[in-house]
């Protein structure tokens, strides 16, 4: 049985922790509301952006232009949006296994896939993994700006269109709400289907095969290249700036949980270690008033 002293040492210690995690949960709280406002406020201008953008784009196909063509190389750009700090539960850990277990994945080449970090634990954990860091832009996430979207989406678009890789994804965190966080990799050229119906509900979903079958065909004015050279990158950069929204109040919704967590965990243990403090000291003197009992009685 532990000794007093090595007792209320760890109870202290864990005190000290506690106060640091109860630090942690309110400083994550207010950047929540902060962030939060931000994602809820930008999310109905993506969801529309994404889905009326997409929509127009899949009615392009035909249209001979550099960002709509099936490129044949087997190279995939990934933006893979982590944070750069721990103790967030598994924010981290499950947006990295977007790409490393997961099933939409599951056929991909390692060597070809080419990831665009933005947070380091992110970059760290597949750089062990093994895969190609492209590029690692940490202070993005510390307080991302649209700009910061438009950079990162334009040297992809560039890339895409010289046919130096042929598929460009983003793997983040949606945030639902304070304590539903989603993991979603999402492709974002070539089109696929799922942009389109980004968000939507199963009932919105359903309903979208007979209200896209009387959608006509896209007509554009000046002209069908100078128009998607304008859209296109916009789309880009918006899908970015929007998967950066969510993931930092996700990330902040995550790190309070966690945090909170943490902190109920700690009055456990130290509730714990009290009760175990209380029956050694009552155990100490009880062993003192014995000792003293039996030496009266050995000297009278």
């Amino acid at each position: 049985m532990a000794s007093m002293r090595d007792i209320k040492r760890r109870r202290i210690s864990i005190q000290n922790t506690q106060q640091i995690t109860k630090a942690m949960k309110l400083v994550s709280t207010v950047r929540l509301q902060r962030s939060k406002a931000r994602a809820e406020r930008s999310r109905a201008y993506f969801k529309s952006m994404q889905k009326t953008v997409s929509s127009m784009l899949g009615l392009s196909q035909n249209i001979d232009h550099p960002l709509l063509r099936e490129n044949p190389s087997s190279k995939k750009a990934v933006v893979l949006i982590s944070s750069n700090r721990g103790l967030a539960g598994g924010f981290n850990s499950n947006v990295i296994k977007l790409i490393t277990k997961n099933d939409q994945t599951a056929g991909w080449n390692k060597e070809d896939v080419l990831v665009y970090a933005i947070g380091n634990k992110g970059r760290d954990a597949l750089n062990r993994y093994g895969y190609t860091i492209m590029a690692n832009e940490p202070e993005i996430i510390e307080e991302p700006l649209y700009s910061d979207a438009q950079r990162v989406g334009n040297d992809l678009l560039d890339k895409y269109a010289s046919g130096e890789i042929g598929e460009i994804y983003v793997a983040y965190t949606e945030f639902k709400n304070t304590v539903t966080h989603i993991p979603t990799l999402m492709r974002i050229l070539p089109v696929s289907e799922e942009a389109a119906h980004m968000g939507e509900s199963e009932d919105e979903m359903n309903a979208a095969p007979e209200q896209e079958a009387a959608v006509a065909p896209m007509n554009f004015d000046p002209s069908d290249e100078e128009v998607l050279g304008r859209i296109i990158p916009k789309y880009v950069s918006s899908m970015l700036f929007g998967a950066l929204t969510q993931s930092i109040a996700s990330e902040n919704g995550a790190r309070m949980q966690a945090m909170d967590n943490a902190t109920n965990n700690a009055e456990d243990m130290i509730q714990l270690l009290s009760l175990q403090y209380n029956r050694a000291r009552q155990g100490s003197i009880t062993q003192e008033l014995t000792e003293i009992i039996a030496g009266a009685e050995a000297i009278s």
